[in-house]
């Protein structure tokens, strides 16, 4: 079976931008870039806008990538693209809030490891710089907007918008 059996021309057209899609997010623009930040920002006072470039270049990008991936495999046009890009930064953003928000609260039994340990690094986490309420509140926020920019998509958005609660509301 060829390598491409089973992508449509659509699909092997988009290959080059998909490429370049997964490189930027995973790249010195995306993760790794927002990985080095985050390990040259651990024991120091830091910004809250350095922790929101943290998040966003590490689970963030990542995230969006794979929601616009998937959107460039199914051939969406720019304002489809558009609005997974805003879900994809959106969801990306509130599921590393909650990551952070569940070292603080969650336990050996939920999480299937301690709890607390970003606290005991010192790492720069939603929680240490605005508190565990406003944390909450600001994931809260980016589902209900990662939500909105799926709002012209009527039913063909429910797993989408599922997907948004489920990362707002999980436990592990």
């Amino acid at each position: 079976m060829a390598l491409n059996a089973g992508l449509g021309k659509t699909a092997l057209d988009t290959l080059p931008r998909i490429l370049a899609e997964i490189t930027e997010a995973a790249g010195t623009s995306g993760m790794i870039g927002g990985q080095v930040v985050d390990i040259r920002s651990e024991g120091k006072p830091v910004s809250p806008d350095t922790l929101e470039y943290i998040h966003a270049h590490k689970t963030g990008a990542l995230i969006r990538a794979a929601v616009r991936v998937g959107a460039m495999l199914v051939g969406a046009h720019d304002d489809a693209l558009a609005a997974f890009t805003t879900y994809g930064e959106r969801i990306g953003l509130a599921f590393q809030i909650v990551d952070d928000v569940l070292d603080v609260e969650g336990s050996l039994d939920t999480l299937g490891k301690t709890a607390g340990s970003d606290q005991r690094k010192q790492k720069l986490t939603y929680p240490s710089v605005h508190g565990l309420p406003a944390s909450k509140a600001r994931a809260a926020q980016l589902v209900q907007e990662a939500q909105a920019a799926l709002a012209g998509f009527d039913a063909a958005g429910e797993p989408l918008r599922a997907l948004a609660m489920f990362v707002l509301n999980r436990t592990v």
